[in-house]
């Protein structure tokens, strides 16, 4: 069984998906801390799905399941608050949890993916084709960070997965299966159903 890494943690009201671009607003001195840590030491933190608790004051209770948040800006707004641009890297399972004195959560965590380059992974089958074209129509609509994909991402299981549960109106809840689900073609398949069911 791999070994565990310590990863402080923030939890959040929302699910980070791999690939994913998310802003922070960070105010409270525990996550300034975590921020400072991370800057010094060059490290990543993770982001958990809140289960019982808030964002702010006592600690949360975190999903077991979350990801790895990678710092790729940061600036300021008046009143001392820190603006974070992070985006979603690996996933992770957290198998026990401590609190620091300052009241920041670290995990114990194992990771569940190898970094890997974006349409190197598995393709998709033939049956998810349609979620391919899908979301190649959709990004073309929104635009923005993921405009004009090539051909190759939008044949990647886990790529295509990812932004769809990204772009497509479904639940934290199912995101939070969805991160649970180590295969990507079972992810394509939940997708499909949930679509099937609106």
């Amino acid at each position: 069984m791999p070994s565990t890494e310590a990863l402080p943690l923030f939890p959040l009201h929302t699910v980070l998906l791999p690939g994913a671009p998310l802003g922070l607003r960070v105010f409270e001195r525990r996550y300034l801390d975590l921020v400072a840590e991370c800057g010094r030491q060059g490290r990543s933190f993770g982001v958990c799905m809140i289960l019982e608790g808030e964002e702010s004051g006592a600690p949360a209770t975190p999903a077991a399941f979350g990801v790895e948040a990678l710092i790729e800006d940061f600036g300021s707004e008046p009143g001392g608050v820190l603006t974070l641009a992070v985006r979603g890297a690996r996933r992770f399972r957290v198998s026990r949890t401590s609190v620091r004195d300052n009241g920041l959560l670290v995990g114990q965590v194992r990771w569940r993916d190898q970094r890997q380059e974006p349409g190197s992974g598995a393709r998709l089958l033939p049956e998810h084709a349609v979620l391919g074209t899908l979301l190649g129509e959709l990004l073309q609509k929104v635009g923005g960070l993921h405009d004009a994909p090539n051909l190759r991402l939008l044949e990647d299981a886990d790529w295509v997965g990812w932004r769809l549960a990204e772009i497509l109106p479904i639940t934290e809840e199912q995101r939070l299966a969805l991160l649970q689900e180590d295969d990507p073609h079972r992810r394509l398949q939940h997708l499909l159903v949930w679509m099937d069911e609106e």
